[in-house]
C-alpha cells in the first residue's frame, strides 16, 4: 500500500515529529509510506519537498494579513487561528497520483488551503486526517478552550476576534466552507488521542463521520534508557544535581504552561529549603535563557535542539519531566521522557492523563494548581521507588506507541478507507 502523508513541516514542531515517526513505523511495517512537505529540512528520500517555496511564503503571509486585517491591525491570537485561503494544489504531483491513501496530517499556514482540500477529495483518492489539534472541527482556533460553539451548531462569536467576534464573523464563515466539503465526502479522522477524539465526535462539523482515537508511535530503539553520567558529560551538565526539565518549542508559548512551572518551582524552593543547592532546571526550547534568572534553582538554558541523538541525551540526563501544559493533545515530549524511563509531571488536561499514570510512573497535578504541581515534583523525586517508576514509564511506552502497534491500527484505518471510497457520507 503507497501512502502520501501530507505535513507543513518536515520536523519542526510535534505533528511533524509524529508524522516523520509514523511514516517509518508504516516503512517498517510493510507499507510503502512518504511524507510530502512544504519545508524540508532533511535528506531522507521517503520525504518530499515542495519545489516553490516562494509561493508557499506567499501563501502564508496573505493568510497572515488577510487574518491581521480581521484582527483589526492587532498581533494578538495572529498565530491561534487558521481560515487556509490560500495553499498549494498537490493533487497533479507524481507522489500523489501514485498513492493509494491520501493522509492529511497538520496542514495549515500555506500548505493546503480549503479549495486545495477540496480538489484531493474530488480526486476520488481514499483520505484520512490526523487530527493534532482541533482545527479539523472548528471554524478557525487550533484549540478552542472553553468555547463550545463548535460543538453547538456553526461556529460564531469567536473569542480569538477582537470583541469577541460576531453572529457571521470570520469563524462563522470558515466554518460554512469547510462544512459544504466535510459533509460532500468521505473522510476517517484519526485523533492522537481518546480526549480529542471525544471531543472531535461533539463537533457538529464532523457529524456522522468516522473519528478513532490513535496514539502517535514512537521509535524505541532511538529513545531509550542510556547511561546517566555520559548523557550529563555530554551536555556539560553537573553530575552532583537533581534535574528537572521543562520543554517547548518556544519557551513563551503560554499554552504550554512556563508561568506555572515557574510558580511551582517557587513553592517546591520555598517548601523544600534543602533542594535548592542540590536540585537544577534544565530548560530546552526557544528563549530558554528569558526565564533563566526567574527560577529559585540553577537553570541550565540549552535553547532549541533539533538534533535527535542530542534530544535523547537531553531526556537520559534528567531526573523529572515537567510539561504543565493548558491544553495539549498527547505530546510527543511526555513519550520521548518515559521512553528514556524518566517520569513525568502534568496538569490534568487533554491526553495527558492518558500518558501518566498517576503515582505509577509520574503525577497528574490538579489543573492550573501550581501547589499541586509542586507536590508532584516533591513526591516524584523524594519517592522511595523512584526506580519503580522509571521502569513503568518504559513499560507504557512499550505497550501503548510502539511502532507495530500503531503501525497496525494505521495500516486497518486506511483498508477501511479504501473500502469507502466509492461512497459517500
Amino acid at each position: 500500500m503507497r501512502v502520501l502523508i501530507i505535513n507543513t513541516s518536515g520536523r519542526t514542531g510535534g505533528a511533524a515529529v509524529a508524522a516523520n515517526r509514523l511514516m517509518e513505523a508504516l516503512n517498517n511495517n510493510g507499507e510503502k509510506a512518504k511524507m510530502l512537505v512544504c519545508d524540508k529540512d532533511t535528506d531522507q528520500i521517503t520525504v518530499v519537498g515542495l519545489h516553490n517555496g516562494l509561493r508557499r511564503h506567499l501563501n502564508f503571509l496573505w493568510e497572515r494579513w488577510c487574518i491581521f486585517v480581521r484582527m483589526h491591525f492587532s498581533k494578538k491570537n495572529l498565530f491561534e487561528v487558521d481560515i487556509a485561503n490560500a495553499g498549494m494544489d498537490i493533487t497533479k504531483l507524481r507522489e500523489f497520483k501514485e498513492a493509494d491513501v491520501i493522509h492529511l496530517s497538520w496542514i495549515n499556514q500555506g500548505m493546503l488551503s480549503l479549495k486545495g482540500i477540496r480538489k484531493i477529495l474530488e480526486s476520488g483518492k481514499p483520505v484520512v486526517w490526523t487530527m493534532h489539534d482541533f482545527w479539523p472541527s472548528t471554524g478557525i482556533c487550533h484549540y478552542p478552550r472553553t468555547c463550545k460553539e463548535y460543538r453547538n451548531g456553526t461556529c460564531r462569536n469567536c473569542r480569538y476576534l477582537p470583541g469577541g467576534g460576531s453572529e457571521h464573523d470570520m469563524s462563522y464563515r470558515v466554518w460554512k466552507k469547510k462544512a459544504r466539503i466535510w459533509h460532500s465526502h468521505n473522510i476517517i479522522f484519526v485523533a492522537c488521542s481518546k480526549w480529542l477524539a471525544a471531543n472531535a465526535r461533539s463537533a457538529s462539523l464532523l457529524a456522522g463521520k468516522q473519528v478513532t482515537a490513535i496514539p502517535n508511535p514512537i521509535d524505541t530503539r532511538i529513545f531509550r534508557p542510556c547511561d546517566k553520567t555520559e548523557a550529563r558529560m555530554n551536555l556539560s551538565l553537573p553530575q552532583d544535581k537533581r534535574l528537572i526539565l521543562f520543554v517547548s518549542q518556544r519557551i513563551t508559548d503560554r499554552r504550554k504552561g512556563m508561568d506555572y512551572f515557574v510558580e511551582a518551582c517557587g513553592k517546591l524552593a520555598a517548601e523544600h529549603p534543602e533542594m535548592c543547592d542540590s536540585t537544577g532546571v534544565v530548560i530546552l526550547g526557544g528563549h530558554a535563557e528569558d526565564y533563566e534568572d526567574r527560577l529559585p534553582f540553577t537553570a541550565y538554558p540549552l535553547g532549541y535542539v533539533s538534533d535527535e541523538k542530542k534530544i535523547v541525551d537531553v531526556y537520559n540526563a534528567v531526573d523529572l519531566f515537567v510539561l504543565p501544559s493548558l491544553e495539549d493533545n498527547l505530546p510527543n515530549t511526555i513519550m520521548e521522557a518515559m521512553a528514556c524511563g524518566v517520569p513525568c509531571v502534568g496538569f490534568n488536561v487533554g491526553g495527558i492523563p492518558e500518558m501518566i499514570d498517576h503515582r505509577k510512573n509520574g503525577y497528574v497535578a490538579e489543573y492550573r494548581n501550581s501547589s499541586d504541581l509542586a507536590a508532584g515534583m516533591a513526591w516524584t523525586l523524594e519517592n522511595d521507588g523512584y526506580a519503580g517508576l522509571c521502569e513503568n514509564a518504559v513499560r507504557k511506552v512499550a505497550a501503548s506507541y510502539s511502532q507495530q502497534s500503531v503501525a497496525l491500527r494505521y495500516i486497518e484505518v486506511y483498508n477501511q478507507a479504501i473500502a469507502y471510497r466509492h461512497y459517500k457520507i
